[in-house]
């Protein structure tokens, strides 16, 4: 049988208040057709947001 780990529950709470963080990439194409990317670093709660403004 395995042995529980003292901090167990303490590094399982510290692991949940850590931020999830995602990486955006936006395309844009300008006149000539060439295509530009931008790239984000950001919080996952807020990527719809994000991708919801960039597209108008």
């Amino acid at each position: 049988m395995a042995k529980r780990q003292a901090f167990g529950e303490e590094a399982q709470a510290l692991k949940q208040s850590q931020r999830k963080m995602a990486k955006v990439i936006i395309s844009t194409k300008n006149e000539r057709g060439k295509y530009a990317f931008k790239e984000t670093m950001m919080n996952q709660d807020d990527v719809k947001e994000f991708i919801s403004k960039s597209k108008s």
